[in-house]
């Protein structure tokens, strides 16, 4: 009979707890062939905490890396040296990160230093320009490199891969976990009721290489807008970066049509872009989860680790220029047929069953090997990668750095607790 596995979950800000939110529960729901513990390292704080709470995700760990003004560097090794000494103790079957974080990036370089194998959900996203985006792209890369299972959203994304040497039998095509997400958040929420309303543009904007004059022009193509169509609306729930409030609150602000929120919610979000008419955005994870809500994306940047969306016709990339922005909001909102092709597009990016699909491979793929002796020296199959051996499990004792908060036993996980 095959082992439980031991599944150690690492997110860090937002969109990774979203995306790896149906991935944890359903492990945790299944409890005879899982054993799934999460670790945070708080790179965002608030805005993660919304998600974890909203999902009741059970956290093993929470490194607490977050400062004020931080830099990458300072996340980088303070969460390094944090994941390493849990997952040393911990000592999983596998470690899960997703996308292009600096957490997930970390997680997996935490998890190679300690022989343990890792899963990369949402693999081989790729715009082969290292500033383009900064600084997601490179992690995408160098976590590719380490990974030993990539679960690739889309069968573009698989190819990415394969040209760059990724060993076949190791890439799986699932479908996004971020459709997942949103369909059970969907299913839970209670939507306000349908009525007459005027249009309403949803603008999300954060990115690092929009920070600056690109978001002010994003701002002026806005204000445009407005003034061209007086029963426009503008929602923008105003993300926590210093660097994006101080230039969309001055320009944004004070416009009667303009309603500035904090950031919402992920089911308020959902609720958000469902209420949309047009998406306005720089998010990654908005291009792939407004079409599966029928809502048209301009993209704010001038390429996409996307391009499935753009080349199903749910997205179009429209970038920072002010009158590229004006002219596709205003033939989005005068031109029905336009609305109705991108609205309509097929959705490119899986149909809600990515996380049983990453599961049943992990289940299968770890079956050579537990926790608990050492690894026999059996064929690997064919289908999955090489797994490494491992010592035995010493006991769940972490000394995380001395400011971290943790919530760790001193004993083994209790296996109906996780």
């Amino acid at each position: 009979m095959a082992s439980r596995k031991r599944i150690l979950v690492v997110m860090g800000t937002r969109p990774e707890a979203i995306k790896l939110a149906p991935l944890i529960l359903k492990a945790k729901a299944d409890p005879d062939r899982f054993e799934v513990l999460a670790v945070r390292t708080s790179q965002h704080r608030e805005m993660l905490d919304q998600v974890v709470t909203y999902f009741d995700l059970p956290i093993l760990a929470d490194l607490n890396v977050m400062r004020k003004d931080q830099g990458l560097t300072h996340v980088t090794t303070a969460a390094l040296q944090g994941l390493q000494q849990v997952i040393a103790s911990v000592r999983p079957d596998v470690v899960v990160v997703q996308g292009d974080t600096t957490t997930s990036f970390v997680g997996a370089l935490a998890a190679f230093y300690e022989n343990v194998p890792v899963a990369h959900v949402e693999a081989g996203l790729r715009t082969y320009d290292k500033q383009a985006p900064f600084p997601e792209e490179v992690y995408r890369r160098l976590t590719t490199v380490i990974a030993d299972f990539h679960f690739a959203p889309t069968e573009t994304a698989r190819l990415n891969l394969l040209k760059e040497n990724v060993p076949a039998a190791t890439i799986w095509v699932t479908g996004n976990t971020a459709i997942d997400a949103l369909l059970l958040t969907l299913a839970k929420a209670t939507p306000e009721p349908s009525r007459e309303k005027a249009p309403t543009l949803l603008l999300t904007t954060h990115r690092r290489e929009n920070h600056g004059e690109p978001m002010q022009r994003i701002c002026e193509a806005v204000l445009i807008l407005l003034k061209g169509f007086p029963e426009l609306r503008v929602v923008c729930p105003v993300h926590l970066s210093p660097r994006v409030r101080q230039v969309v609150e001055p320009m944004l602000g004070s416009h009667p049509r303009v309603s500035l929120v904090e950031p919402l919610g992920y089911e308020d979000f959902v609720l958000a872009m469902n209420d949309a008419h047009i998406i306005l955005s720089d998010s990654g994870g908005v291009q792939e989860e407004a079409p599966a809500l029928g809502k048209p994306v301009l993209v704010l940047r001038d390429s996409t680790e996307r391009p499935e969306a753009v080349e199903a016709g749910t997205a179009r990339l429209v970038g920072t220029e002010v009158a590229a922005i004006v002219a596709a909001c205003r033939e989005l909102l005068t031109n029905p047929a336009a609305y109705r092709a991108m609205a309509q597009a097929r959705n490119p990016f899986g149909d809600g069953h990515a996380s049983e699909q990453i599961l049943d491979v992990l289940a299968r793929s770890l079956d050579s090997t537990t926790r608990h002796e050492p690894a026999a020296p059996a064929a690997t199959p064919a289908s999955a990668p090489p797994v490494r051996k491992r010592p035995r499990e010493p006991a769940l004792q972490v000394a995380l750095a001395a400011d971290a908060t943790t919530r760790l036993s001193s004993a083994a996980p209790n296996p109906g607790s996780t």
